[in-house]
C-alpha cells in the first residue's frame, strides 16, 4: 500500500512538471524587455494548488531540474543552465517556493472551499505569485540587468493583468479537480498519518 502510495506521488510529480513544461513552450507574449509573459505561471501555482505544497514544489523542482539538464522545456523551448544565468532567474527560483505556498494555503482550507472556493484558490495563488514570483524576480531584473529597482518594479508591472488571469483560470481548474478528486489533496498526509498510528 506504501509503495503504491509513493508511486503515484511520484506520477502526479511528474505529470505536472511535464504540464508546467507544455505551459513554457506554448507561444509567448513578447514584451519590451528580456522576459517574456508565458503560462508557467498558471502550471505553477496549478501544481501547488492540486498537489500540495511538498508535491507541488517537487513537481516544479523537476520541471527546473530537466531544464537545467538540457531538455528545451523553458520558455521559448530554451534550455540548459544559461537560462539560469539570465535575467529570468529570480522568476524562476520564485517557481517552486509560490508552488509551496499556494499549496500550503490550499491545504489550511476546509475541503468544502477547496471544491466551490474560486475567491479563496485565487488569493491563495496570487499572494504566493506577489511574494516569492514578483518580488524575487525583481530581485533578478536588478542583479542581471543592472537596473534601478524603479525600473525594475515598473517593468515587473506588466506581468501583473496577466497574472490576474492565469491566477483566476488555476482557481477554476483547481476546484473542478478537487471537486473530481476529493482526497488528491490531502492522501498523503492521511496516509503519513495512519502509519503513524500502525507504528505507535
Amino acid at each position: 500500500m506504501r509503495s503504491r502510495s509513493r508511486a503515484t506521488d511520484l506520477a502526479l510529480i511528474a505529470g505536472f512538471a511535464a504540464l508546467i513544461a507544455v505551459c513554457a513552450i506554448l507561444p509567448a507574449i513578447p514584451t519590451s524587455g528580456a522576459v517574456p509573459i508565458t503560462l508557467q505561471t498558471f502550471g505553477v501555482l496549478l501544481s501547488g494548488a492540486v498537489l500540495g505544497a511538498r508535491r507541488g514544489f517537487l513537481a516544479v523542482l523537476l520541471y527546473i531540474a530537466a531544464g537545467a539538464a538540457g531538455l528545451p522545456i523553458f520558455s521559448g523551448g530554451a534550455s540548459g543552465l544559461a537560462v539560469l544565468q539570465g535575467p529570468s532567474v529570480g522568476y524562476i527560483v520564485g517557481f517552486p517556493l509560490a508552488a509551496a505556498m499556494c499549496g500550503f494555503l490550499v491545504e489550511r482550507m476546509p475541503l468544502s472551499r477547496i471544491q466551490t472556493s474560486v475567491p479563496s484558490i485565487f488569493f491563495a495563488g496570487l499572494v504566493s505569485s506577489a511574494l516569492f514570483i514578483h518580488t524575487l524576480g525583481i530581485a533578478g531584473l536588478v542583479w542581471k540587468l543592472d537596473m534601478t529597482w524603479s525600473a525594475a518594479l515598473k517593468f515587473d508591472a506588466t506581468f501583473w493583468v496577466g497574472d490576474v488571469i492565469k491566477n483566476l483560470a488555476m482557481a477554476l481548474v483547481a476546484t473542478a479537480v478537487h471537486r473530481a478528486f476529493p482526497d488528491l489533496l490531502h492522501r498523503s498526509t492521511q496516509g503519513h498519518e495512519q502509519e503513524t498510528v500502525a507504528a505507535s
